[in-house]
C-alpha cells in the first residue's frame, strides 16, 4: 500500500514531528487541525470562530490529500469545554450538510497553545495529491 505524507502551506504547519497528513491508499489521515489563522499565527476569539478555522484548516489539509470535507468519514472533535458543545456543534453542521461523517467530541484538559477545539478526520481520496 502507498504511504504519503500530504503537506500544505494552505494550513498551519504541524507544530512536532508529525505529519499535516498522511495518505494511505484511497484514504486521507489528518491531524488534529488547531484553529491557527494562518495570516496572524493567532486563533481568533470564541469556540465558534476557532471551529471555522479549525475546519478550514482541515478542508485545506485533506484538498491536499485528494479529499475534501465532503468525503470525509470520521471525525474527532476535542474540546475544552464540553459547555462549548451546542456551539461548536452549530458551526460543524454548516460545514457537513446532509450525511454528516461519524463523529466523536471529547472534552480534553487542555490543548496545544490553549485552543479551544481542535479537529481530526479521516477521509476517502476522490483525487490526487496535490503538488
Amino acid at each position: 500500500m502507498d504511504r504519503t505524507i500530504i503537506k500544505t502551506d494552505a494550513a498551519a504547519p504541524a507544530a512536532g514531528p508529525y505529519a499535516q497528513a498522511v495518505r494511505a491508499g484511497d484514504l486521507v489521515f489528518a491531524s488534529g487541525q488547531l484553529p491557527i489563522d494562518l495570516s496572524t499565527g493567532d486563533f481568533p476569539e470564541g469556540v465558534e470562530a476557532q471551529t471555522r478555522r479549525s475546519l478550514a484548516n482541515l478542508s485545506a489539509v485533506l484538498e491536499a490529500g485528494g479529499a475534501s470535507l465532503a468525503s470525509v468519514v470520521k471525525t474527532t472533535v476535542f474540546l475544552k469545554d464540553m459547555n462549548d458543545f451546542s456551539a461548536m456543534n452549530a458551526v460543524y453542521a454548516e460545514h457537513f450538510p446532509g450525511a454528516a461523517p461519524a463523529r466523536s467530541t471529547i472534552e480534553v484538559a487542555r490543548l496545544p497553545k490553549d485552543a479551544l477545539v481542535e479537529i481530526e478526520a479521516v477521509a476517502i481520496a476522490t483525487g490526487p495529491v496535490a503538488s
